[in-house]
């Protein structure tokens, strides 16, 4: 796909870039002389200079040379406003070789406020004075991007901006629209300031969604979106952007309703970001997404929450909250549906029965304790008023009445 007219086609690569050897004062003159050759491929890919940009390449490596020069190429549509590459480490070797641990860091022009990064491991020899690289892979563990995986197409909307690779120009339009409509309600649930903008990315299949995270194919067959971040702290700024990826297939399964409500879900994360952090459960940062994208629709319960309504039907009372792990991806779909579903009517319940200023009270609460240890039952006596013994005998009386 080249350039198609997908709604408003954005403006060119802009502003500045750089790259850093390590901090440590005796860094040696090879980590130098790769920190230049990388500061000069990345003031190529804003200049859309494919002649810099393969500069840094071995002239032997033919596949390499033919695959970044495709890389490249499938960045053309995308508003970038950095690009810099970071030297993390690099370890020489005999024979003129060396490999090097670089941190890859962009930002979208309009959207990002701070970096995304990408892990990457080089290879490089030295040739005539100067280091060529022969290899660049993710670092082991690592996500792949996008551009690696064909033409990026950009689609803009009010709020939003997506940037999709094999899917049509009308499938992107109907994700951007989607998301502008979930920023106001968002905004509503969450009244707090956030940038009320959002990146989202729509690869071609759900393997190459498992691709951009860097884990296995089977544990995102029946997940429609995720959103990847780092977790911070409230008032915070994330150290890292957030990306919302759709997996195309599971999203276009879901229907309008279906579709609305995760992204309006997704979107949330991305508002929250700087008030949740490792201190916040698991059942409180996806219930609260959850309550944000239910609130405004017009359904049951029940029909919500389909997987405790029946287990409640069968006197299968949960005995507390939903823990962590009851929400892996790679476990049992009824056991992960009970999951979101408590959590979600756990913050149903504080909205109820508290109000949503108390509820975004408590989230941030939570989420401003030093630890995991004690943060909920904290933000409970001091938001609340009430203890996690009593807000779970509350909260399983509240799923019989909501689901009875």
């Amino acid at each position: 796909m080249r350039r198609r007219a997908a709604g408003a086609v954005l403006a060119a690569l802009l502003t500045a870039s750089a790259c850093t050897a390590p901090a440590d004062p005796a860094a040696t003159p090879t980590a130098r002389e790769i920190a230049a050759v990388l500061e000069d491929r990345a003031a190529a890919v804003l200049e859309h200079d494919a002649a810099g940009y393969l500069a840094a390449l071995d002239p032997g490596a033919t596949e390499l040379r033919t695959a970044q020069r495709g890389e490249l190429a499938n960045l053309a549509d995308v508003p970038l406003k950095s690009w810099t590459y970071e030297l993390k480490g690099v370890t020489e070797r005999d024979g003129g070789r060396a490999t090097a641990d670089v941190e890859l860091r962009y930002r979208i022009a309009g959207y990002d406020t701070a970096p995304a990064a990408a892990r990457r491991t080089l290879e490089l020899t030295r040739d005539g004075g100067r280091w060529h690289i022969t290899a660049d892979r993710a670092a082991e563990g690592a996500a792949g991007q996008l551009w690696q995986q064909g033409d990026v197409e950009v689609v803009e909307g009010a709020h939003s901006i997506v940037l999709g690779v094999e899917r049509p120009a009308g499938e992107l339009r109907q994700v951007a629209d989607a998301v502008d409509l979930a920023v106001p309600a968002v905004s509503d649930a969450w009244p707090r300031p956030w940038t009320r903008r959002v990146v989202v990315l729509v690869p071609g299949s759900v393997r190459d969604m498992a691709a951009l995270l860097g884990a296995p194919e089977a544990g995102y067959r029946g997940i429609a979106a995720v959103t990847t971040g780092e977790v911070g702290g409230t008032g915070r700024r994330p150290a890292l952007a957030d990306r919302v990826i759709v997996n195309p297939q599971a999203y276009a399964d879901l229907g309008g309703f279906g579709q609305r409500v995760v992204l309006t879900h997704e979107t949330t994360h991305v508002a929250t970001r700087t008030s949740t952090s490792t201190a916040t459960p698991v059942w409180l940062s996806e219930g609260f997404a959850d309550w944000a994208a239910y609130r405004g629709e017009d359904r049951s319960a029940a029909s919500i929450a389909p997987e405790l309504a029946a287990a409640l039907r069968t006197g299968e009372v949960p005995a507390e909250l939903p823990g962590d792990r009851d929400f892996g991806f790679d476990g049992d779909p009824a056991k992960l549906g009970r999951a979101y579903e408590g959590g979600w009517l756990a913050c149903a319940l504080i909205a109820e029965r508290w109000g949503r200023e108390k509820l975004v009270a408590f989230y941030e609460s939570v989420g401003a304790h030093p630890r995991r240890e004690g943060a909920v039952e904290q933000a409970m006596d001091a938001v609340l008023g009430t203890t996690l013994e009593q807000f779970t005998a509350d909260w399983r009386d509240y799923l019989g009445a909501r689901l009875g």
